[in-house]
């Protein structure tokens, strides 16, 4: 259409714009490219199957947690992939690390300092660990004071107990300057004990272990805290537990008193990027192995989510508050899964292409039928005016004549496709009217 058409004189005045149907066609295809983008990212098969946990040392308490959660999740079509570590130091150093491939780990309390860049999550707490110091020698220890000058086993680089260790014999004013610190896992330490070695070592771990119950039944002596509360107060990562008389033999009465210990809390953290799908079954997992009574806590004390050491997860506080969600409840886990990670999120992205899909037919429409609509405003301001004009002069009428073919003319041009060629003579017939309107006026004027 020209920009200056001299037809349109009523319906549009001043310069006409024209026609870029182009531009909406590119902005169209262009929302569709970023919507088909978009949802390709998505559909990405980024499901895993594989959850990477950082365990310990392959005999040490946390290996056995991660074998135990492993079969259950394996029963969910999830792989739990063990990766062993020095302890609770090297487990935080690599979740923390986010270019690192561990996904979820078990820290021991009071032996990191959490930072909010640190980007973890707890899960849970999930067992109490307790801390064993036994010792040789004919003198009742129950203070670590008097390891003062002793050769003692702190345990390894990278573990949990060597820092504790560190921290409650500092406190109780022993160091390297009075006394022989050894960094000796528990196998050697044991047997520093038995040899002679050593005059006392530090472990920690369930009593149920092997290492605990080759301990416990062994003729080594079992320090009982005598100052547990003092040093809960000062340090309260740590828990007061005791081991109960009779725990390890009712027919031998061992131990024959009941022993005092002191009790870090084994965490199930997380990177925040786990996905919550995982979270749940960690905390099943979870629930199963650690939700039994032992010696120190009755049924159903842990898990739970009594720490504020790392934030707690989101999932975890709706977990224990209302249990696993509703889809999880009823559906097998990779559909459940599926559908809160694909099609929840799959929605408003279907809804906006629904929409542009549905739009673009009604657009179009819109576009095409305007190149008809100017000209029935331009036929029916001119027949508007002939029928204002009660008198009309030749030189009107000639006018007037003039315009009806040239919107005739032009009518004649509009490309459209065949299924609106009933509006194209829909526009012809109302020019064919205002045409013998016309033709009307000037036959009585030459009356």
């Amino acid at each position: 259409m020209p920009r200056n058409n001299p037809v349109l004189h009523r319906a549009r005045k001043g310069p006409i714009r024209p026609k870029r149907p182009w531009l909406f066609i590119t902005g169209a295809i262009l929302l569709v490219a970023v919507s088909g983008w978009l949802l390709a990212i998505i559909l990405e098969p980024a499901f895993q199957h594989t959850i990477v946990i950082t365990s310990g040392a392959d005999q040490g308490i946390y290996r056995g947690f991660a074998d135990r959660y492993g079969p259950i999740l394996k029963r969910k079509g999830v792989t739990l992939d063990i990766r062993s570590s020095s302890g609770s130091i090297e487990n935080y150093q690599r979740l923390k690390d986010p270019d690192s491939a561990y996904q979820v780990g078990f820290i021991q309390s009071g032996t990191t300092s959490p930072k909010e860049t640190d980007n973890l999550k707890t899960i849970a707490a999930v067992s109490y660990e307790p801390i064993w110091v036994f010792y040789r020698g004919d003198t009742t220890i129950d203070r670590l004071a008097q390891l003062r000058g002793k050769r003692i086993s702190i345990g390894v680089p990278g573990s949990g107990l060597l820092n504790v260790a560190l921290q409650l014999l500092a406190y109780s004013g022993v160091s390297g300057d009075d006394a022989k610190l050894l960094q000796m896992d528990a196998t050697k330490a044991y047997q520093g004990l038995e040899t002679g070695q050593l005059d006392a070592a530090f472990f920690i771990g369930r009593p149920d272990a092997d290492m605990q119950r080759t301990l416990l039944n062994s003729n080594l002596k079992l320090m009982s805290f005598a100052q547990a509360d003092a040093l809960v107060q000062k340090f309260p990562a740590l828990s007061k537990v005791i081991f109960p008389r009779g725990s390890t033999s009712i027919a031998n009465d061992r131990p024959s008193a009941d022993v005092t210990l002191l009790a870090a809390t084994a965490l199930l953290v997380a990177k925040d990027s786990l996905h919550p799908a995982f979270v749940y079954l960690l905390l099943d997992a979870a629930s199963a192995v650690h939700g039994r009574e032992d010696y120190f806590t009755p049924l159903g004390t842990f898990p739970n989510v009594n720490t504020d050491e790392f934030p707690v997860s989101d999932e975890s506080i709706r977990y224990f508050k209302s249990g696993r969600p509703f889809l999880q409840r009823y559906l097998p886990f990779w559909l459940a899964s599926f559908i809160e990670r694909r099609l929840l999120i799959l929605l408003p992205f279907a809804a906006l292409l629904l929409g542009v899909l549905q739009a673009l037919p009604r657009i179009a429409e819109t576009r095409i039928k305007n190149r008809l609509v100017v000209w029935y405003r331009e036929v029916k301001l001119l027949e508007d005016e002939i029928w204002r004009s009660e008198r009309p002069s030749q030189e009107q009428i000639s006018q007037w004549s003039a315009e009806i073919e040239q919107i005739d003319a032009n009518a004649n041009q509009i490309r459209m496709p065949q299924r609106y060629l009933p509006d194209v003579y829909a526009l012809k017939l109302a020019i064919e009217v205002v045409r013998g309107r016309i033709s009307h006026m000037a036959a009585q004027i030459n009356k």
